[in-house]
């Protein structure tokens, strides 16, 4: 993605001058700006994504931004991109491709595991679909890996043999992902049928009915769909699993940077959030159940 630093200038004067805005709101669209600016180039991030954006927002409740703050920064940014596709400086707008985004007081949800292992109920095991998509929800839960990870992901980024997953997060970074049992078998179930995908060669991972790579919003829906099958009420996502996977383990007792490592994440302020989540959990389980709580 071009480096979009060099463009809020032009921005900026095209709300004074064409949009009409005031000296002081385009000054506050251009600090929150600069801030999102400083967070792409921190992690080497070249392409904005939906997952950008939503791990944007949790580094600044990390950092205890106002959720008022939270939401004026979705504003500048959701403007200054949509100006920079109209500039054809940008091929598209992740905000688009957002179901509408609202940025919760609360930490974000996560699954129970109950409610993941409804969600792997409902793929059919008899039709190629349902094998292969419930080996897209298993790597999602099992492995914690981003959406466009899982886009992106290629054949020869699984070894079975070692159980470890190849992912190239953000800025291109580099990172094994160990796997476990349960991967692996729907994995090799999902690659004995994934020929029949296949229009002609491909060498991403997962294939949809009509022989292409999967789109992030591909999996949005095939997600959303499987939530809806299994009757949950909340509001599930694919990085939901994302949340669930670290919520999980540190709730079983792993440590943190081991996390931080398989999550990718290159500040382990970014992962400390999930402790929050877990101490969220806790308190509700406290207050519900405890004669004192």
């Amino acid at each position: 993605m071009t480096d979009i630093a060099q463009h809020t200038d032009k921005f900026i004067n095209f709300i004074l001058f064409e949009k009409g805005l005031s000296p002081n709101t385009a000054t506050a669209y251009r600090s929150d700006i600069n801030i999102f600016e400083g967070y792409l180039e921190r992690n080497k991030i070249l392409k904005i994504e939906e997952d950008t954006l939503v791990d944007f927002i949790f580094e600044l409740k990390n950092k205890n931004y106002s959720v008022l703050s939270i939401a004026r920064s979705l504003v500048s940014i959701k403007s200054f991109l949509k100006f920079l596709l109209k500039e054809k400086i940008v091929e598209k707008n992740p905000f688009e491709e957002m179901d509408s985004f609202k940025v919760r007081k609360k930490m974000p949800e996560v699954l129970t595991e109950v409610d993941i292992e409804k969600m792997l109920m409902q793929p059919d095991k008899n039709s190629r679909e349902g094998i292969r998509d419930k080996a897209i929800l298993e790597l999602l839960y099992s492995a914690g890996i981003r959406v466009s990870e899982l886009t992106d992901m290629e054949l020869t980024d699984l070894n079975m043999d070692e159980k470890v997953l190849r992912c190239f997060g953000k800025g291109a970074k580099e990172r094994l992902v160990p796997i476990g049992e349960y991967v692996v078998e729907t994995v090799s179930n999902y690659l004995k049928v994934r020929d029949n995908f296949l229009k002609e060669f491909s060498p991403h991972l997962f294939i949809t009915r009509r022989g292409k790579k999967f789109t992030r919003v591909g999996i949005w829906k095939l997600v959303k769909g499987y939530a809806k099958l299994a009757g949950l009420t909340k509001d599930v996502y694919p990085h939901i699993f994302r949340h669930s996977f670290a919520t999980h383990l540190l709730a079983g007792g792993a440590d943190l940077r081991s996390v931080q490592e398989m999550l990718g994440h290159s500040d382990i302020a970014t992962t400390q959030i999930y402790t929050h989540v877990d101490r969220t959990r806790l308190k509700k389980v406290h207050k519900e159940f405890h004669p004192r709580g």
